[in-house]
């Protein structure tokens, strides 16, 4: 048998180090190893199909979700949200038009929360219109809008669900965080959506995390987006690298060690950890280090072997983009997703482009025309594989960013071809499991400034994604962490299937 195909699980000293772990007592090592086996029960009564199990709250709609972020602000105006009036006005400023004016909604100091004092923050305000830097056109027998820089995504308009009347409250970058953990910056920090997700579920696959995360978070002020905080470290998003020589930094045993020695360290390592449990019962970081040994020794066969690419034929390379330097780095994280959730992990987060990269204050036209090249035909890609391997009917995909752009210009520093962070209304999409497809709920304003009604906040997304998971967000509690109404989110009902 290779090593690459060994059973760690049959014979790595299971039974022994569950017998040391017992002979401990009560305490809590017996609570890392009741932790433990609960992991595995879930793990052997979860279907493949998403039937759900035990750590369920009601039947589920979706197997895994595939989470894809573009950091920096997409414009909804010029991508899934165009608006014909921004030309009709083009130059005017809001007074001007016979419209009303967006700034003097009570929307806007509703869920507007800057940091700046009021005063001195010029963003969002911007009064003199600025017209829409690409066409559009209906798609699909859906017949929904989408710009000219999306052609390939647009060929499945009638797979995609679109909600335009997001609205979240930072209007600065922070909203990235905000986004993942439902929190303004200057209240308390909540655990990530895809912490939740993996707090809340078992696992399908015990030798991958449950929650994994392809190119990001590349800064240190944007660990949240993945974090679990109170739930615990071991919740926290996995981030891998996509290179099967050394996928998982500092994961992989050196060459010049046998796989049983390594078994042999690992097992001294896990045993002085349990040793160390019962002095500090309540070290949630020793907790987790006690079952991250663990996971490391199993992902180190089966993690190498989800990021290996080189097993995809040609035609799915192709499909991903993977032939085009243009496209490759969001191709391979976007198919890495696919490969991922088939193989059992429950969460993929995905950043297809850099940091910031969609933040486009200037040259709107040049810069969105390049990045939705980047990303257009990968994403396609990913919905058009899902399809015809039968995993869109169990894999949902989100597709998202931390806010819209304004529908006025940005003039600072003598701005004249951009727009600035927009918190007040943008458009958000989803596609697969349990949702409606070639449909668009909700919607701004003529202008694209508010999301009309009572639009949804980020936790709404977050409610709807667990819901669709078979989680109840609301019976997600933490003893000692009360959260508020806006944390839980409401479903969006309206665009269940």
């Amino acid at each position: 048998m290779t090593e690459s195909s060994h059973d760690t699980s049959a014979d790595c000293g299971c039974g022994s180090r569950r017998a040391f772990l017992a002979d401990l007592g009560m305490g809590f090592t017996g609570l890392a190893l009741g932790a433990m086996l609960a992991d595995e029960r879930r793990a052997s009564a979860a279907e493949p199909t998403g039937a759900g199990g035990p750590a369920r709250h009601f039947l589920p709609r979706a197997r895994a979700v595939i989470w894809i972020f573009l950091s920096g602000g997409y414009s909804h105006l010029e991508t899934f949200d165009p608006k014909p009036a921004l030309n009709r006005y083009a130059g005017k400023t809001f007074a001007e038009t016979p419209l009303e004016n967006p700034v003097d909604s009570p929307l806007h100091k509703k869920r507007f929360r800057s940091v700046p004092a009021e005063e001195v923050n010029v963003r969002d305000v911007y009064p003199k219109i600025y017209p829409m830097q690409v066409g559009w056109k209906r798609h699909g027998e859906s017949g929904i809008e989408i710009t000219d820089w999306w052609p390939r995504l647009a060929r499945h308009v009638d797979d995609l669900c679109f909600v335009r009347n997001m609205w979240t409250t930072d209007n600065d970058h922070a909203a990235e965080n905000q986004i993942h953990t439902g929190r303004h910056r200057l209240d308390e920090t909540q655990p990530s959506i895809g912490a939740w997700a993996h707090y809340g579920l078992g696992s399908m696959n015990e030798n991958l995390p449950k929650f994994v995360v392809l190119g990001g978070p590349t800064r240190s002020d944007t660990r949240q987006s993945i974090d679990s905080y109170y739930l615990g470290p071991e919740h926290a998003g996995v981030p891998l690298a996509l290179d099967p020589k050394n996928p998982l930094p500092f994961g992989s045993r050196h060459a010049s060690q046998s796989l049983e020695e390594q078994r042999a360290e690992y097992e001294l390592i896990h045993n002085l950890n349990a040793l160390t449990a019962v002095e500090y019962p309540h070290d949630a970081e020793l907790r987790a280090r006690i079952r991250s040994y663990e996971l490391a020794f199993r992902m180190q066969a089966a993690v190498p072997g989800a990021v290996d690419l080189a097993e995809e034929t040609e035609a799915t390379a192709r499909l991903y983009g993977l032939d085009n330097e243009a496209t490759k780095v969001a191709g391979q994280r976007l198919l890495t997703a696919r490969r991922l959730v088939e193989r059992g992990v429950r969460f993929v987060q995905v950043f297809p482009s850099a940091y910031g990269v969609w933040d486009s204050h200037q040259k709107l036209q040049a810069n969105h025309a390049r990045l939705c090249a980047t990303v257009d035909l990968p994403t396609a890609g990913l919905i058009q594989d899902l399809r015809q391997r039968g995993l869109l009917d169990e894999t949902l995909v989100v597709f998202c960013t931390e806010f819209g752009r304004t529908p006025g210009l940005e003039e600072r520093s003598g701005g004249k071809d951009g727009r600035d962070h927009h918190p007040n209304g943008f458009t958000i999409w989803l596609a697969g499991a349990g949702l409606k497809r070639g449909y668009v709920h909700g919607a701004t304003d003529e202008l694209g400034y508010h999301a009309l009604g009572e639009g949804h906040y980020v936790t709404d997304l977050h409610a709807t994604v667990l819901h669709l998971l078979g989680l109840d967000n609301r019976r997600l509690e933490v003893p000692g962490r009360k959260r508020l109404e806006i944390d839980h989110g409401r479903v969006i009902d309206d665009i269940l299937a």
